[in-house]
């Protein structure tokens, strides 16, 4: 599915993403693969996970899978099925007890919290439920309670930016408290090099996410991690410029 401000296009199956994404390649050049099951009715959990066990065995990197989380079976369905962390968004506003499980049977290392906000009447909300139900917290509280919960890094979206390519809703960092523990995910509107680099220049910044894939096509992935390298972003080396000569002419 292609997302634009939570509006949902089909653009193709998982064999049309392998066919068109290498993972085996594109793995080498990012630093984790989120998987998000965005459906809206009829949630087919088993195909998810067969999709999340699929693309586990091309991706070399690790796998962050969510989408429709509300208990601890789910949860450990998605590890076994090939998943290193699971996401959770709904289920921090209703149910916390149940991510306490989820952390105690596999580490809050394994639980990345997702936050998706929008500005609305000059205010970021936090919505949950697909963008349909808004948060009874503010933002600010809600990023108090997940400073309290066991979870191991914080997936930032903006709704607003979603799917556009126009650059991350930068001003949205500002709701997070300096003194916030979790590594922050910058997501929403990446559409060009320079989103990716202005992203990561923050100092709330630990890493930036991309859902548009259409936007870093052929060998730009791998050709902005470089870059981003040489421009001095705290970013894992592994050899990136032996594989991309490598990749190049393979």
């Amino acid at each position: 599915m292609l997302s634009r401000n939570f509006r949902l296009q089909k653009v193709g199956d998982l064999q049309w993403l392998k066919k068109n994404y290498n993972f085996s390649h594109i793995s080498f050049f990012i630093d984790e693969l989120i998987i998000l099951d965005v459906t809206r009715s009829g949630r087919d959990e088993e195909k998810f996970y067969e999709h999340v066990r699929s693309l586990s065995e091309e991706c070399f990197i690790p796998i962050a899978a969510g989408g429709g989380i509300r208990t601890l079976e789910q949860a450990r369905r998605l590890l076994r099925s090939g998943a290193d962390k699971v996401v959770i968004n709904t289920l921090l506003a209703e149910n916390s007890s149940v991510i306490t499980k989820i952390s105690k049977e596999f580490g809050s290392q394994c639980i990345v919290a997702s936050l998706d906000v929008s500005l609305v009447g000059g205010k970021f909300i936090v919505l949950t439920n697909n963008g349909k139900v808004q948060w009874k917290s503010s933002i600010n509280e809600a990023l108090e309670n997940l400073a309290r919960m066991p979870i191991g890094e914080l997936y930032l979206n903006s709704i607003d930016r979603d799917g556009t390519g126009h650059g991350y809703q930068i001003e949205l960092l500002e709701c997070i408290p300096n003194t916030f523990p979790l590594p922050v995910i910058l997501a929403g509107g990446a559409g060009k090099y320079e989103h990716l680099s202005s992203g990561l220049a923050h100092k709330k910044v630990d890493a930036v996410a991309t859902a548009h894939l259409f936007n870093f096509i052929g060998n730009s992935l791998k050709e902005f991690r470089i870059k981003l390298i040489d421009e001095g972003h705290n970013l894992a080396c592994f050899g990136t410029r032996e594989l991309f000569q490598y990749f190049k002419h393979h």
